[in-house]
């Protein structure tokens, strides 16, 4: 099972660069609060950073946020871009899966799933959606949710289509 911090380090540079990107121009709270995440870590102060050029500011915020002390910043940042720009996947996942939420995010999960519940879901979301962005949005799922359905942690570690890493 993949925390936060490791999501950021296997996903391909260009998804993660999309991430930052969408996150600089959509939500300005979450670009802040991950920012000034990154430099406390780095011991310096927040306009340090802001005055860099945005794309070595944004370098040095992915490297920093693969970082294991930066996991819960990291966790927010992704959960932020999943649930502003992906919630038409959230969503899609679990009404197949016959969970009850709202826009995509829900309060209480049940402690299991159905196996065959659980793979039509990831296939409905395989067949609509980029593998990358899937398998990052179900890692992120296994990793923030407290169910730990361990049916979903096989089917991460075993369908090579929903594995991170791969890129070039």
């Amino acid at each position: 099972m993949l925390k936060s911090h490791e999501l950021l380090g296997f996903m391909s540079p260009a998804l993660a660069n999309d991430i930052l990107s969408f996150i600089f121009e959509s939500d300005k709270p979450a670009y802040r609060a991950t920012l000034a995440a990154v430099a406390e870590a780095k011991r310096v102060r927040p306009i340090f950073l802001e005055r860099q050029p945005r794309a070595e500011r944004h370098t040095a915020m992915l490297s920093a946020l693969t970082k294991p002390n930066l996991d819960p910043a990291a966790a927010a940042f992704i959960r932020a871009w999943l649930v502003k720009k992906h919630a038409a996947m959230l969503i899609d996942f679990l009404n197949a899966m016959e969970i009850k939420n709202e826009n995509g995010v829900v309060e209480d999960l049940p402690g299991a799933v159905e196996d065959t519940k659980l793979k039509a879901a990831v296939e409905l979301l395989l067949g609509k959606y980029p593998h990358e962005t899937v398998a990052v949005y179900l890692n992120a799922f296994n990793d923030m949710n407290a169910a730990g359905w361990t049916n979903l942690k096989a089917l991460l570690e075993s369908d090579s289509r929903l594995q991170l890493g791969n890129h070039a």
